[in-house]
């Protein structure tokens, strides 16, 4: 451990906290450490037993001190091992002025992407489908479900939805999809994005390696052509932790 655990905690140290209950305090004492440096990527915990020993305070305390801990990604319980400090994680800021593709997106921050495949294919529209596109019920659809990853962190799961007619073959798809699309002369112009908060559940939360119940952002797309046709029907899920939309305000001059 990068320093003593009998250093970071002890009763005084709670004394000198957030005023409230004592497991924020706690809470508050142990986010300090890690931020701060005095706690590092990998450094394991006490078992629950000792850290209310040296706190003073109930293991019931701990628990929910460490269980807020690991919902905001601070901490990280590994399955028969404990629990550890969690690999810190650098926001990555996406401008809401910009109609680009996640690939484009961090490409213009030097960052390797990859994606693995969720599923991908064509099938039969559902109802939301069929209305988000215009499509009768006899169109087909080409389905695309990826787990986006930049420089080896998971950051969204992004379900885009496209007529047949613009995209009839979507293992073609390897990259970036608004670059296939932009081959077939149907990359969109402009996009509607409606963005709300989102508790994280599994298999999503699984897939971007947080906990259950972790703050995520859930974004609907709805992408045009020049035409005014809708081209492209987009959910995704992006983790909360890691990911920041930037829009930027001007005040108009009347």
């Amino acid at each position: 451990m990068s320093t003593p655990l009998a250093a970071i905690l002890t009763p005084e140290s709670l004394q000198s906290g957030v005023p409230g209950p004592l497991y924020l305090k706690l809470r508050q004492t142990l986010e300090e450490a890690i931020t701060s440096g005095k706690l590092n990527y990998g450094d394991a915990l006490p078992a629950e037993r000792d850290l209310a020993d040296h706190a003073n305070v109930s293991r019931v305390t701990v628990r929910k001190a460490v269980d807020d801990l690991v919902k905001d990604g601070l901490l990280v319980r590994r399955h028969g091992s404990g629990t550890f400090v969690a690999k810190p994680v650098a926001k990555v800021q996406q401008s809401l002025s910009r109609l680009t593709s996640f690939t484009e997106d961090m490409a213009r921050r030097g960052l390797n992407t990859r994606a693995e495949w969720i599923d991908r294919g064509l099938f039969h529209p559902s109802p939301d489908e069929m209305m988000m596109l215009g499509l009768p019920a006899d169109a087909l659809v080409a389905r695309l479900g990826r787990l986006r990853v930049a420089d080896d962190m998971p950051l969204a799961i992004e379900r885009a939805c496209i007529s047949a007619e613009f995209l009839p073959d979507p293992l073609q798809v390897q990259g970036s999809l608004y670059a296939a699309l932009e081959k077939r002369g149907c990359r969109p112009v402009r996009a509607v994005q409606r963005i709300s908060a989102y508790n994280m559940k599994d298999p999503d939360a699984s897939m971007l390696g947080v906990p259950p119940g972790s703050a995520g952002l859930s974004i609907e797309r709805i992408s045009y052509l020049r035409t005014g046709r809708v081209v492209e029907f987009t959910r995704s899920i992006y983790r909360g932790d890691a990911y920041d939309f930037v829009a930027e305000l001007t005040l108009s001059e009347t």
